[in-house]
């Protein structure tokens, strides 16, 4: 099996704040730090929304290449033409990559990354003690970081005295993804080697904690999440071993020019992701940040077919199965539930209102996902919050009266409806991109 992964990181509000705890971290190691990062989904640039992680264990690699090319806007009639102007394309560029640059793998979404976890630490404390004593051993002289914190490393290079590097398959802010040969079983896997950063350490051990519960309770591997295979030390670096995917559904739609899926392998999928979906919420856990960047193919090997309509050559995906990654922003119900999570584009109106957020949020972003498997590009295309909810009501009619009645952000309300100028530069232009569903 084969396993890419974009992993897309996302920059927070807090990123300013967690930039000063990156540089006092290495002497304040037993501080209690941030809790994940945040992931508003820097606009997919990094590979794929440098969600970079932001894919299962990374965002794609092509991060800048994503950046550039989902500027991918839902016009009037759903066509692939782009109405976005050039100095709006350069401030959605913008925009997406602060969104994103934050972790994928550890907490991609939004704010989640923040997430306090106050009764999973106590929980995972054998990990703590067992992971404090091997990063207090003396390091290597020939093991060394580079200045972001990345472990510095090259093809051959064995890891833990068992896994060798084969190639790096992505990177992002929470470090870098990289295809090894497991040398036990001559197995290839993904191996996520996490910046030598007590924040991302922290973040990294909540994810494990999250991954061994899911191996337990899917002991048949019958619920398509990702598997984690193993994790270790090493030299201060957190490193998660997984199963090796293929593409995610973003990356392929990518390099097929965004063309959609077919009808039938859009059914193949949702019916795989919901069930994985319905997994997690059974055992009172939310995933928090589901996208195509996050949802990876098993085997992306496609085949190749002429479209004398189009002119080109499209690849349609051989095996349609599929399996949902990057948990680094799970939250479980008992845990704190930070104000903001999921990407931008598939945030739920609850989320953005600030009305508390449950399980359904990982259902809006279902929903959302599955129309841009169907359109080949992003139903919500936008960075601003009224205007995403302008757009949600231009699609699907208007806001409950209670949510605007309930909602502490008062200035996307007047007189209990979105204040929203449908006459505007901005009205035009969700007028134009988004068509009502009904």
């Amino acid at each position: 099996m084969k396993m890419r992964q974009r992993d897309i990181t996302t920059h927070s509000p807090a990123d300013e704040e967690n930039s000063w705890k990156e540089k006092t971290g290495r002497r304040k190691r037993h501080r209690r730090e941030s809790h994940s990062s945040e992931r508003e989904n820097k606009y997919r640039k990094h590979h794929h929304h440098r969600k970079s992680s932001d894919g299962h264990y990374l965002e794609s690699r092509s991060l800048n290449e994503k950046q550039e090319t989902k500027v991918r806007t839902v016009d009037s009639g759903y066509d692939k033409e782009s109405h976005v102007s050039v100095s709006r394309e350069k401030e959605r560029h913008h925009a997406r990559q602060r969104d994103r640059d934050w972790h994928h793998y550890s907490k991609s979404s939004g704010y989640s990354g923040q997430s306090s976890r106050n009764g999973r630490r106590r929980s995972r404390s054998r990990h703590r003690r067992s992971h404090s004593r091997s990063h207090r051993r003396k390091r290597s002289r020939s093991v060394e970081d580079d200045e972001e914190g990345h472990l510095i490393y090259h093809s051959g290079d064995i890891l833990r005295a068992r896994y060798a590097i084969v190639c790096t398959l992505g990177e992002g802010a929470f470090g870098k993804v990289v295809e090894c040969i497991d040398q036990k079983n001559r197995a290839r896997v993904a191996v996520k080697i996490i910046k030598n950063i007590e924040r991302y350490r922290h973040a990294a051990m909540s994810e494990v904690e999250v991954l061994e519960h899911m191996n337990k309770l899917d002991s048949d591997r019958k619920y398509c999440c990702v598997r984690m295979l193993d994790w270790f030390d090493h030299h201060g670096h957190v490193c998660i071993v997984f199963e090796l995917l293929g593409l995610s559904t973003f990356d392929f739609l990518k390099e097929n020019n965004f063309q959609p899926f077919p009808i039938d392998q859009i059914r193949h999928m949702a019916y795989q992701i919901i069930k994985a979906v319905k997994f997690m919420h059974r055992n009172k856990l939310t995933h928090t940040d589901l996208k195509p960047e996050n949802i990876l193919f098993v085997n992306s090997a496609y085949s190749l077919e002429y479209n004398s309509k189009m002119k080109r050559d499209e690849r349609t995906v051989k095996n349609p199965d599929v399996k949902v990654v990057d948990f680094g922003n799970a939250t479980y119900e008992h845990e704190h539930h930070t104000t903001v999570v999921s990407t931008r584009h598939y945030r739920a109106p609850e989320v953005i209102l600030e009305l508390g957020w449950d399980h359904a949020c990982d259902v809006w972003s279902v929903g959302c996902i599955l129309i841009e498997y169907y359109l080949g590009s992003t139903l919500f295309q936008t960075h601003d919050s009224k205007e995403h909810l302008a757009m949600m009501e231009r699609v699907l009619g208007p806001i409950p009266t209670q949510m605007l009645q309930k909602t502490r952000k008062r200035r996307y309300v007047h007189r209990d409806k979105l204040d929203w100028d449908v006459h505007s530069s901005s009205g035009r232009y969700v007028r134009k991109h988004c068509k009502p569903l009904r």
